[in-house]
Parts: C-alpha cells; sequence; structure tokens
C-alpha cells in the first residue's frame, strides 16, 4: 500500500494531540507526515522532532512551490478555515479542513464549488459521526428495538469556564461553533439530513466564560415525518448523566461515550388493555392508581473507542480511498455544509453583543 504524502497546518490542540495523535501513532498506514507548518518557531521545532524526516514552514503558502503533497490538514484556528482551504484548493490541493467548515454556509458552498471546478477533493474532519456512540445508535435505530423513534436528544454539557481564543465572536469560536458541529452533526445524521428540517427554537447565551461568545445552546430541529432533535451544548450545566437519547414508541436508550442502556418492550408481550372510562379503585373500593408492570428487556453494554480513538481513523481510512480509489465518505462536504447552516442560522436567532 502506499502512503499518501500529508502536509499538517497548525500544530495547536488540534493538529498536534488530535490529528497529531493518529498520524503518529500504529493505526496510520496510509499517509506520511512530510510537511508541518506553524507560525511558532518553537512549535516547528517540536513537530521536526515527532515526525522524523519532516520539513517545517512559518507560513502555509510555502506548499505552493512543491508538487508532492498528496493531502493538507487545514488544522489553523477557525477564523483561518476558509481562507486557507479556499487558497489551497485555488492551488490545486487536497484538503482536510477542521471542523467548523467555515463560518457560513456561503462560504461552506463556495469551497465546494471550487473544490469541484479544480478537480481535488475536499473533506471535514466530523470524525464524530464514526465515534461507537453514533454507529451503534444508529444501528439501534434501524433495528426497531424502540419502534418509531420520536425524538433524539443529545448533550454535549458540561461544567466549566474558558478565557481563551475560542471564547472569541471575531475568532469563529464559542460553544456552538467549536463543539457545536459534533452534536449538529450527529443529530441531522440521526434524521436523515432530511432537507425540510426547520430549526424551531434556539437560545444562546454567555454565562462563565471570559468573552464574547456563547457558552449556552439550546436547539430544537423538526422536521414533518422525523424525530425532534434537541440539541446542548452547554458549560454550566453540573448534572447531565448522558450525551445521546433516542425515545420511541417501544422504549429508551441512552448512552455514554463510554457506556451505553436501554429498556424496551416487545409486541405481544403486554396484551393491550381494554380502556375503562371512569375511576379505578381497588379490591377494598379505595381509589387505585392507573398502573402495571411491563413485561420489559433490558440491555446495557460498553463502547470500545470513542470519536478519537475509533472516529478519527475511521474518517482518514476514508480519506485514502476517496483519495486513491474515489470512494464516497460518510460525511461528504455537503452534508457539513448543513451543520454550518443550523449554526448561522441560531447565530442570527442569537445575535450576542460583540465586546473585543
Amino acid at each position: 500500500m502506499k502512503k499518501l504524502n500529508l502536509a499538517i497546518i497548525g500544530q495547536g490542540r488540534s493538529g498536534k494531540d488530535i490529528h497529531g495523535l493518529y498520524l503518529r501513532g500504529e493505526k496510520n498506514v496510509y499517509y506520511n507526515v512530510k510537511y508541518v507548518v506553524d507560525a511558532d518557531e518553537y512549535r516547528r521545532g517540536v513537530a521536526e522532532q515527532i515526525y522524523p524526516g519532516c520539513k517545517t514552514f512559518a507560513d502555509y503558502r510555502e506548499l505552493f512551490d512543491l508538487d508532492d503533497v498528496d493531502i493538507v490538514v487545514n488544522a489553523s484556528y477557525s477564523e483561518y478555515h476558509y481562507p486557507i482551504t479556499e487558497d489551497l484548493l485555488n492551488h490545486g490541493f487536497n484538503v482536510l479542513v477542521e471542523k467548523p467548515f467555515a463560518r457560513t454556509r456561503y462560504e461552506c458552498d463556495r469551497l465546494i464549488k471550487l473544490a469541484r471546478d479544480n478537480g481535488v477533493t475536499l473533506a471535514v474532519f466530523q470524525q464524530s459521526n464514526y465515534a461507537p456512540i453514533y454507529t451503534f445508535a444508529k444501528e439501534v435505530i434501524d433495528s426497531g428495538k424502540l419502534g418509531d423513534i420520536k425524538q433524539v436528544s443529545i448533550r454535549y454539557n458540561g461544567f466549566v469556564r474558558r478565557w481563551d481564543w475560542q471564547t472569541l465572536q471575531v475568532k469563529v469560536a464559542g460553544g456552538l461553533y467549536n463543539t457545536g458541529p459534533h452534536p449538529v452533526c450527529l443529530g441531522l445524521s440521526l434524521i436523515d439530513f432530511d432537507p425540510e428540517y426547520n430549526v424551531v427554537y434556539s437560545k444562546l447565551d454567555t454565562l462563565l466564560t471570559s468573552g464574547d461568545s456563547d457558552d449556552f445552546c439550546k436547539i430544537i430541529i423538526e422536521t414533518p415525518e422525523r424525530p425532534v432533535v434537541d440539541i446542548e451544548v452547554t458549560s454550566a450545566d453540573a448534572y447531565s448523566d448522558y450525551n445521546l437519547k433516542l425515545i420511541g414508541s417501544r422504549g429508551t436508550y441512552k448512552s455514554t461515550t463510554l457506556k451505553y442502556k436501554m429498556t424496551y418492550v416487545v409486541d405481544g408481550e403486554n396484551p393491550e388493555r381494554p380502556v375503562i372510562p371512569t375511576f379505578l379503585e381497588d379490591e377494598n373500593r379505595n381509589p387505585a392508581y392507573c398502573r402495571e408492570d411491563l413485561v420489559k428487556h433490558v440491555e446495557e453494554g460498553d463502547f470500545e473507542g470513542d470519536a478519537f480513538s475509533v472516529g478519527t481513523p475511521t474518517l482518514y481510512e476514508q480519506l485514502y480511498y476517496k483519495l486513491t480509489e474515489g470512494r464516497e465518505m460518510d460525511i461528504t462536504p455537503e452534508m457539513a455544509a448543513e451543520v454550518i447552516s443550523v449554526i448561522e442560522t441560531v447565530h442570527a436567532h442569537n445575535p450576542l453583543p460583540l465586546k473585543f
């Protein structure tokens, strides 16, 4: 198997500790990290140590003089995802861009068109959709055990405070742009990116953060024939006990990123009870509550791996075969653009004051 030459822009938390963790690991049998770009001299020095034989640059435009780069990973600051990706596509490079894909749907659509017009591949790093928490939930839905799914609830919540660049609107940051692409993409995926979806309610607020962007977000998405999707991305929730919940006509499924549990009933095991159109009473003629012990089934288990240990390698594997054989990836740029549509809509409905 021929390895592809890869250049990565940015050696921050994502570039070094997410993409880099995979690219330096045993699961990477597809890529050779040949070039690393970072404006910081110290980080370039570290890159030369952890990627033996790689060459480093301070400016990504130095890549334009090279003819041996098969794919460029744009893990720059969020505000540069669009302009740097645009520049790379215009120079004929295949690009994997970190989330958020861009600030607006217009920017996403422009990048998609540029990739198509220039005959190159564009992919977006939405690796959470390859994680067990999502793939297993999809299996549960498809199995029919829960009946018709009526609601999908996704929580990416915690109780933390930030004061870095990820709290500033001018940096295309905040909880929704930074963390939100993951739960929004999961939610849209679980309704098959239904084109008739509509953001019927949203709320953004600034609570604990030192910046001027959101650290509280609530989104409700509806479609005519699909489940309600309820999404939260909140940094002020100390008691969230799940990441994903499915409510169906026959049962409920709940999971964290580590484990799951579901309780459901099976057709025929709980015969229908005739309706009694009056009050209920016990054998002593005392008022009685309407209750019964349903025959229920309970399943639970643990996940092996998460969005990083499973999701990242899976996305990079799919990207390799997209580049070498033209296979379609599970999450396309068009899908990632819909994620930004939701985020852009929520920000438009909930403008926050600019302070920085």
